[in-house]
């Protein structure tokens, strides 16, 4: 039972626990169960509370079986009609046998919440909820929900894929769909693959029509244990991450690059593909990869060494970028930069999210005995360790409601200061022709705000730095329907050509059809004869770097 005494501690986080479900469950000192046992029962019992303590409710099992607290019979009910293996404890044990007893209540009450929300099977019922529409309310109509003919499916929330790059350093996509993938069927939309009758069947894949050598799978989908992901022949990486390599467009004739915040290494090595694969073994440029930070320097060694970039990416360990002079050796060279920098995260999938748990409720139930004047026995107790009877909380995160706005507003304004800093010193680079620049966040702070404010800077309009057009950009960018806003845009200026800046660029949507995270992406690119960079040569002042004093990471 100590694995669900573990879970109940982490099922409804206190006010003094911080971060995602994940960096909770793996930070704790205290579990006597292992973390990936653990963050499971948590995540999936999260995602079916509502339905299960509709269930646990409906049977009245709380008023049944005093003994059990609502957090707790969350976790065994959950596991006794929804896990194959059942309720993880001794079959002896008083509390799983307290449930079990009662399994022909909850599987009837179960069925009735299935049949409430008009869905046939159990089948249906596990695809609704990871689909996310469980929270939707208990009346969603299953004609609108599941069928794509419907218009009611644009607010569909849509489960996020497993993406697979194929590393070209290595290997080509033809190989592995022909050994690795030999035995999936392909599926012809992202739609298809993500629609709830495909959903659960891992073998089907979709190549994807806007980044090359990319490949979607099913979110129940598990590549880490293949030998092409060990071996370096396929990575692991989110859609939208994969924009910003590709959207630089790396070209012989561009020299030298420079990966600024390079960490872990996915758009280092994504960089360093596109470079093996079109540079002859006559001519060959160098990533210049940059991570400040010494554990982060350790992963992204890692990961340019399985894939086997070794060879076209030199790591820069504990190397700030904001202290990079561009006038010296080996920077002077450099012809393009990707900018990929701290940023809110607001975009990721579940990392800024918080797990929202709905508990049963212990309702009141006459019942007409007389009152016992025996003594309350207490909870029992296992090893040492209480039951936890946690109260439903309410939804927003610790920061009170009040003091939410201020606390955000300062954490962007600090970050956008710094991501801006970051982007100005890029455009000094002597021989830079083009830069991509991006975040994982939703804010128009971090993304258009920041692009404005750059193009209106002094050293851009002075080096001749503008954004690549939409119809400039290389073809899988150019098709990608969703642009940048263009209201958040005119927040900041009030130039007349603040809309084709807007569709110069590039939106991802969390939880849409599309299969992204939440990103933003934007290309920088700079014409005409390099005077600017000669001028810049020729200054006298002595480099003393800039301070990264503002950086709000």
């Amino acid at each position: 039972m100590s694995l669900y005494y573990d879970a109940v501690a982490l099922l409804v986080p206190s006010t003094d626990q911080a971060g995602s479900l994940k960096s909770r469950v793996f930070n704790s000192k205290h579990l006597k169960s292992p973390p990936k046992q653990v963050y499971a029962l948590v995540s999936e019992a999260s995602k079916w509370s509502s339905v299960v303590s509709e269930v646990v409710e409906k049977s009245q099992l709380l008023q049944l079986e005093r003994k059990l607290s609502p957090n707790l019979a969350l976790l065994l009910v959950h596991d006794l009609l929804l896990n194959k293996r059942g309720i993880s404890a001794p079959s002896s044990h008083p509390l799983r046998t307290s449930v079990e007893k009662h399994k022909a209540r909850l599987g009837a009450e179960l069925t009735k919440t299935r049949l409430k929300r008009g869905l046939p099977s159990i089948e249906e019922l596990r695809a609704y909820i990871e689909a996310g529409d469980a929270q939707a309310g208990h009346t969603a109509n299953a004609s609108t929900t599941f069928n794509s003919s419907q218009d009611g499916i644009a607010a569909k929330q849509w489960p996020h894929p497993r993406w697979v790059r194929v590393n070209t350093i290595k290997t080509t996509s033809e190989e592995q769909l022909k050994t690795t993938f030999a035995g999936y069927e392909h599926s012809t939309s992202l739609e298809q693959l993500l629609d709830n009758s495909s959903s659960r069947r891992e073998k089907l894949l979709h190549v994807d029509k806007h980044i090359p050598n990319l490949l979607a799978f099913p979110p129940s989908a598990d590549l880490s244990k293949t030998s092409a992901y060990t071996q370096g022949l396929i990575i692991l990486q989110d859609k939208a991450s994969c924009f910003p390599a590709y959207l630089l467009n790396l070209r012989p004739e561009d020299g030298d690059c420079v990966d600024a915040c390079a960490a872990p290494g996915n758009k280092t090595t994504h960089l360093a593909a596109i470079m093996h694969e079109r540079e002859s073994a006559a001519r060959k440029s160098t990533i210049y990869a940059c991570e400040r930070d010494k554990t982060r320097t350790l992963t992204l060694q890692q990961m340019v060494r399985i894939a086997g970039a070794e060879g076209l990416v030199k790591i820069k360990a504990c190397q700030d970028f904001l202290r990079v002079d561009p006038k010296q050796p080996p920077w002077n060279g450099v012809g393009a930069l990707l900018l990929d920098p701290s940023c809110s995260g607001s975009g990721i999938v579940g990392r800024d999210e918080v797990v929202k748990v709905v508990l049963p409720r212990e309702a009141v139930i006459e019942v007409s005995k007389p009152q016992s004047k025996k003594r309350k026995r207490k909870p029992p107790v296992e090893a040492g360790r209480p039951i936890v009877d946690t109260p439903e909380i309410p939804e927003e995160t610790p920061l009170k409601e009040d003091e939410l706005p201020d606390q955000l507003s300062i954490r962007l304004t600090a970050l956008s200061n710094f991501q801006l800093k970051l982007l100005l010193h890029a455009f000094e680079f002597p021989k830079a022709r083009k830069i991509t620049y991006s975040t994982c966040s939703i804010y128009a702070q971090e993304n258009e705000h920041v692009v404005i404010k750059a193009l209106d800077s002094p050293i851009a309009k002075r080096r001749g730095w503008r954004i690549l057009q939409r119809h400039e950009k290389i073809s899988g960018m150019k098709a990608w329907e969703i642009r940048g806003d263009l209201q958040a845009c005119r927040e900041v200026s009030e130039a007349e050509d603040v809309e084709k800046v807007a569709e110069a660029c590039i939106r991802c949507e969390k939880g849409t059809k599309e299969g992204t995270q939440g990103f933003f992406v934007a290309a920088f690119v700079r014409d005409g004869e390099d005077q600017a960079a000669q001028e810049l040569l020729e200054e006298e002042e002595e480099w003393e770097g800039l301070s990264d004093s503002s950086d709000g990471s």
